[in-house]
């Protein structure tokens, strides 16, 4: 074990021996019902439209100011990112996935991935600093002001969504899909995701509007689809809808969730939560992301220091 992280072990500890020597109490998190909204906006997915283009990931990094070395162009032509199936990170909010297609080998599906935007979302009563708001419209958005670094939301998505960025180590923060909550607030406008896809392999509109669509289609092109509107029910059901030619569990979604939202899973244990567990570790690694930047300025001068010296 290095100094450096028998340094943060150590003042992990301290913290947490003085605050339980301070008697400190319980605290009970929000952990009751959010309840959806029914007029919320969402986003039906057909997977047996899309092409795999990835132009959705290229528009989300351009819309996000993420991070983005490639241009259209290069997003399209490189298919090096199928060779295994990727996750959301902190500079990349959505991702396309390639799975081998059980009917038809020589037909590949492709699969868009991002935040699902719960309707009873996990995140959010999990939170409690309510760092996660569900909003009437739809998305889950992040404030990351309010944020003290629990990572207690990324425990509770069952999506493997929310992700955690040290860039900066005073200020990391929790990143995920924002839903372009700053478009679709605004009269016609709709995620960038969205209105980029050439084949228009998803559909934007009012969520229970986006579930009739959906049965639709199942009802009008039999043998196409499986008959399941994935997110229509799974956690208490998602603000982004899928439709599916093989059973979802084969493309990479998880099917052992239930239809219970994660908001009731999870109360009993966020009622019996301490801030030792949540606030200490966050302090620690404040602690120790200034004692490491202190280190390195002291490492800094005494090299500037030595050259000088050898300099004369």
């Amino acid at each position: 074990m290095d100094t450096s992280r028998r340094d943060f072990i150590r003042v992990l500890t301290g913290l947490g021996v003085t605050a339980s020597l301070g008697g400190v109490g319980t605290a009970r998190a929000d952990s009751g019902l959010l309840p959806g909204y029914p007029n919320q906006f969402g986003v039906l997915v057909d997977t047996t439209v899309c092409i795999g283009c990835r132009r959705c990931e290229w528009a989300c990094k351009e819309w996000n100011k993420l991070p983005n070395q490639k241009t259209l162009r290069e997003y399209e032509r490189d298919q090096s990112v199928f060779q295994k199936v990727r996750r959301t990170h902190d500079d990349t909010y959505t991702v396309v996935n390639r799975f081998e297609n059980p009917r038809d080998a020589s037909k590949p599906i492709y699969v868009k991935k991002q935040c699902m935007h719960c309707y009873e979302p996990g995140c959010a009563s999990s939170c409690f600093v309510k760092a996660f708001t569900k909003r009437p419209i739809g998305p889950v958005t992040y404030d990351a002001s309010l944020c003290v670094g629990c990572r207690y939301c990324m425990a509770a998505c069952p999506f493997d969504i929310p992700a955690y960025q040290y860039y900066n180590p005073w200020t990391p923060e929790v990143t995920k899909c924002t839903f372009c909550f700053d478009r679709i607030s605004q009269a016609g406008q709709i995620p960038a995701c969205v209105s980029i896809c050439p084949v228009e392999t998803m559909t934007f509109g009012k969520r229970t509007e986006l579930i009739d669509l959906a049965r639709k289609k199942i009802r009008d092109n039999p043998g196409r689809y499986v008959n399941q509107v994935y997110g229509e029910n799974e956690v208490g059901g998602t603000s982004w809808l899928y439709l599916s030619a093989v059973p979802f569990d084969k493309i990479g979604f998880r099917t052992d969730l239930g239809n219970v939202p994660i908001p009731t899973m999870s109360k009993p244990f966020l009622s019996l939560v301490s801030p030792v567990f949540i606030v200490v570790p966050a302090l620690a690694m404040g602690f120790y992301s200034f004692k490491k930047r202190r280190d390195q300025i002291e490492k800094d001068e005494l090299k500037k220091a030595l050259e000088k010296k050898e300099a004369k």
